[in-house]
């Protein structure tokens, strides 16, 4: 079965790719021969997800599934939340990003927050939402350098390592987006 993954970022492709089971041929934007980036317009993340799957089935006429993730912290009355990649400015710097949120985070003793994935599977005959929400906290200062984004900062609920420290077997079993995922195959095997 092939299936197209709505995104161009690769650190998030390997990610997906590693959870999906091997019988399903996952193919990037980039492997559809789609190279223009699909502006996330929706003020929702899961009317980003939609967007950008929406997208692909009208102009490529491909079945597909798109995600949208946003880090929502408490103190911050749930910001960066739709805005995570573009948090710092436009050109999604994830360095910059997490700069900023350490920055707002400075002096605020509850640093509990939580990563929002929704997948959106867009098919000719139906369109299906699946979320997935890893809860933590954020750290004082950056630790670790595997993952990307805000990895290095996000301290998941139960565990003594961040995002960026785990190893990606164990983030992929507890992660938002595993769990979106985990929610997407049960559905294209059922």
């Amino acid at each position: 079965m092939k299936l197209v993954f709505a995104t161009h970022n690769q650190h998030k492709f390997r990610e997906v790719k590693e959870l999906v089971p091997s019988h399903i041929e996952l193919l990037s934007l980039t492997d559809i021969g789609c190279f223009e980036d699909i502006p996330e317009t929706e003020p929702t993340i899961e009317g980003n997800a939609l967007l950008k799957a929406r997208y692909v089935l009208n102009n490529y006429g491909l079945s597909c599934f798109a995600d949208d993730t946003g880090l929502e912290v408490k103190a911050l009355d749930g910001a960066p939340g739709v805005y995570s990649a573009r948090f710092a400015g436009p050109e999604n710097n994830a360095d910059a990003n997490m700069k900023k949120l350490l920055r707002l985070m400075n002096g605020h003793a509850d640093r509990s927050a939580r990563f929002k994935t929704i997948i959106a599977y867009c098919t000719s005959e139906s369109e299906e939402l699946f979320p997935g929400i890893c809860k933590g906290e954020i750290l004082q200062h950056p630790r670790g350098d595997k993952g990307f984004g805000y990895d290095p900062v996000f301290l998941p609920e139960g565990y003594e390592y961040s995002f960026a420290e785990m190893d990606q077997t164990t983030k992929g079993a507890i992660s938002h987006r595993g769990q979106a995922i985990e929610k997407l195959v049960l559905h294209l095997s059922t």
